[in-house]
């Protein structure tokens, strides 16, 4: 074959080899043409520093795939991941992070979404000793000085190690409760779930408890052991305060969104009937009418008749008040 026959007149042959280009595309892209579409992919915090905590942060969040429509249609939430650049955050109500998201299949884009708003704790460590609530039957009485919480191997009363927000370790308190009446002289029970609870009530830690943290939130162990013992013929029960309703709710627009009471249980002494008759000692009503804000008080335990609680004549009741964020209209 001579070269002149591929050089002569190789602008128009150049021309119909690049129209042949264009025509092969256009072809291939109306089989397969450029899209988009909406994702709600995992959002996961990988940097976070080793003295902060994200409180309740999203999990989730929605992204925008692009690419042409067969990548596109193969892109699920499984095949993408958006992260949050918390690294060089600080405590606060309303920190702003960055996401980046990426997909796995490289023919597709993926737009970054805008930052989000999150809560940042400092992270804290605290060692808390296990309160053992039991209630004796009638006619028998809890020798408190040899009940206790144990974590074997250790012979001795033990703690746990909760690690988490600083914000939730006001009044933080470890406790186990055993159920029924106690009436044997002793009782050894294992693994029994270790139950926490701050100003703001009971606290779960649980992925069923609504409130979730990055890193996880614990406490180690999670479980402990129970020894109790108890005496025939003696008089006396520990049993829980309770708090009462107020007597008037706070002023309109506010709520009540938390109550603590310290002591959380008494022993009472009497007479095994007078005993068996209680097993709890509901709090006086107080008046919240005038309070809008977190308030403290101390109310006397009113013990039923028959009964006495020794030395602990008051109980102090925390009460946490805040703004209803379902009322629109305040004055």
């Amino acid at each position: 074959m001579s070269w002149n026959l591929i050089t002569d007149e190789w602008r128009f042959k150049l021309l119909a080899f690049g129209l042949a280009a264009l025509m092969l595309g256009a072809v291939a892209f109306s089989q397969n043409p450029p899209t988009s579409k909406p994702l709600t992919v995992p959002l996961t915090y990988p940097n976070v520093p080793s003295n902060l905590i994200l409180i309740n942060p999203p999990t989730k969040i929605n992204v925008t795939v692009s690419g042409l429509g067969d990548a596109v249609a193969a892109v699920t939430p499984n095949n993408v991941g958006a992260t949050a650049d918390a690294s060089h955050a600080t405590p606060g109500t309303a920190v702003k992070l960055v996401v980046s998201a990426v997909a796995t299949d490289r023919r597709v884009i993926v737009q970054n979404p805008p930052p989000i708003v999150v809560t940042i704790d400092t992270r804290q460590v605290k060692d808390l000793p296990v309160q053992v609530i039991a209630r004796a039957a009638p006619g028998w009485s809890i020798n408190q000085s040899k009940t206790m919480a144990l974590c074997p191997p250790k012979t001795s009363p033990c703690t746990v190690r909760f690690d988490g927000p600083a914000s939730w370790e006001t009044n933080l308190t470890a406790s186990v409760t055993i159920g029924g009446q106690v009436q044997a002289g002793t009782i050894d029970s294992p693994n029994q779930p270790v139950q926490l609870q701050n100003s703001n009530g009971l606290l779960d830690l649980s992925s069923a408890g609504g409130i979730t943290t990055s890193p996880t939130a614990n406490i180690d162990p999670v479980s402990v052991s129970v020894h109790v013992e108890a005496a025939p013929g003696s008089t006396s029960s520990t049993v829980p305060l309770v708090d009462a309703a107020p007597s008037h709710p706070p002023p309109p627009c506010y709520r009540v969104t938390g109550i603590t009471i310290n002591p959380v249980t008494v022993v009472i002494s009497g007479d095994p009937v007078s005993l068996g008759k209680v097993q709890r000692i509901p709090l006086p009503p107080v008046d919240l009418s005038g309070h809008t804000s977190d308030w403290t008080v101390q109310v006397a335990i009113p013990y039923p008749a028959g009964v006495s609680g020794g030395d602990v004549a008051n109980a102090t009741v925390h009460y946490s008040i805040s703004q209803n964020p379902n009322v629109t209209s305040c004055p």
